[in-house]
């Protein structure tokens, strides 16, 4: 696992340009293996750590659901409650009511409205000129959004920010006390999660904390964190439930044994068994991955048989930090990890360590991992017969794509695989639904050719 981990880590990170991430593995209620790499400030040149903190974005999803069935184990509220029972939510079909559990599972009917975006970007310095200062504002965008309706609640998945942060909202009002104020007493304090909030002034005053970096074209340029203080937002402290918690890997092991122990960690008792079962369950169908079926339970994603197990997950981004949490409940093993950056293959990584606790090779038997592996050895600089036509070989969006610069301008075609896992070396491109053949060709010297109709490309980088 180790060998792994320090092995295809630093790899990953320098090509994704990720100047920091930490990780830490859980095994049987132990942490078997904490480390960090690159640095968590790179202009002061501080290395990232097992205890760095990040902002974990939508892995914040699990705490609010978590916060939900709290709520219904203790009567004061109910699944299939409609969610305009709580708060001042006015959409949806007549008889159909979109109710606590559709928001749970992103089945509501409504689509991304791109809160997130508008709040993320904003507090990155790029705003958008959406109106966005509090309650108001956030409901006028929502509840505006009727004709967005585009399914009945419960037939379709449609990940949605607004849905967990209303959830928030109904925790709020529900328990009567500010959202992060509830998620951090009744979870992170009695899981003995000391350092982990979602006050992110608090979190910034921690010396051993990111600096979180946004990607431009020119590298990677220091940001401010992007949610505001939920202690200074009072009402809107919810806009933090879509993403707001900030965390070490570390300390994120506690919440991660506590799920794989049926709701308990030593003596707080968090939920019990049935409810996380409940939590852990697929709700709704999305589409089939590497795996096999996969769906969406409460606030977390769930592989219904990873190498013949169980395995729940979820990652999240605040574009400037991103982390990613998942564990395998009956062999109980778990990975956390962070960035503060956006980039690393995450679910590729935590699939390599669980393979290799398994006893298996990562880089034979994850797929993820051989196709970025078979992507890139294809990728490159490649020119004519004396270099008369040159193009690019580039990965972008998980494709490769065919990226030509001439005066007359640049192009870039994406590049489809004739099968999904790239074991062949052909590919195609589609103009005006015409596929056109492209083939790499590896010669007996390592060289690699590339064949687009008429012209032959040789691999020069």
């Amino acid at each position: 696992m180790k060998d792994f981990i320090e092995g295809y880590v630093p790899e990953v990170m320098r090509e994704a340009r990720v100047p920091g991430m930490s990780i830490a593995v859980l095994k049987e209620g132990e942490v078997v293996y904490a480390e960090g790499f690159g640095a968590r400030d790179v202009e002061k040149g501080l290395p990232a750590t097992p205890d760095t903190l990040y902002g974990i974005g939508s892995c914040t999803k699990s705490f609010v659901a978590t916060a939900v069935m709290q709520l219904v184990e203790r009567g004061m509220l109910r699944l299939d409650d409609p969610v305009a029972k709580h708060i001042p939510f006015e959409l949806g079909l007549p008889g159909k009511p979109i109710t606590v559990h559709h928001l749970l599972t992103h089945s509501s009917g409504l689509p991304n409205l791109a809160t997130s975006t508008v709040a993320i970007r904003r507090g990155i310095g790029r705003d958008m000129g959406v109106p966005w200062g509090g309650v108001n504002d956030f409901y006028r965008h929502v509840n505006g959004a009727g004709e967005e309706l585009a399914d009945e609640p419960g037939r379709r998945f449609f990940y949605n920010n607004s849905g967990y942060r209303m959830l928030g909202h109904l925790i709020q009002n529900v328990s009567g006390r500010p959202f992060h104020r509830y998620i951090e007493e009744e979870i992170i304090k009695p899981l003995g999660m000391e350092r982990t909030t979602l006050v992110n002034s608090k979190a910034m005053e921690d010396p051993d904390r990111l600096t979180p970096y946004k990607k431009t074209p020119e590298g990677l340029e220091p940001s401010k964190f992007p949610y505001p203080d939920p202690e200074e937002v009072g009402e809107f402290s919810f806009i933090s439930a879509a993403g707001g918690v900030v965390s070490s890997v570390v300390e994120l092991t506690r919440y991660l044994e506590m799920n794989m122990n049926g709701g308990t960690l030593g003596h707080a008792e968090i939920l019990s068994p049935e409810s996380v079962a409940r939590m852990h369950f697929i709700h709704i169908e999305r589409d089939p991955g590497y795996y096999g079926r996969y769906g969406y339970g409460y606030g977390w994603g769930v592989t219904e048989s990873f190498m013949d197990h169980k395995m729940v997950s979820h990652s999240g981004s605040i574009s400037v930090s991103t982390a990613h949490l998942s564990f395998i409940p009956d062999l109980k093993i778990g990975v956390a990890m962070a960035a503060n950056s956006m980039g690393p293959p995450y679910t590729y990584i935590a699939e390599g360590v669980y393979a290799a606790l398994m006893g298996e090779d990562p880089m034979e038997v994850v797929p993820g991992i051989q196709v970025s592996k078979r992507m890139r050895a294809l990728k490159g600089s490649y020119e004519t017969y004396r270099g008369i036509q040159r193009l690019e070989v580039v990965e972008s969006g998980g494709l490769l794509h065919l990226k030509s610069s001439t005066d007359l301008g640049e192009t870039l075609k994406p590049l489809i695989p004739e099968d999904d896992m790239m074991s062949s070396t052909r590919f195609y491109t589609l103009t005006n639904g015409v596929r056109q053949p492209v083939e790499f060709v590896k010669g007996p010297d390592g060289g690699v050719d590339l064949f687009i109709e008429r012209y032959r490309y040789h691999r020069k980088t």
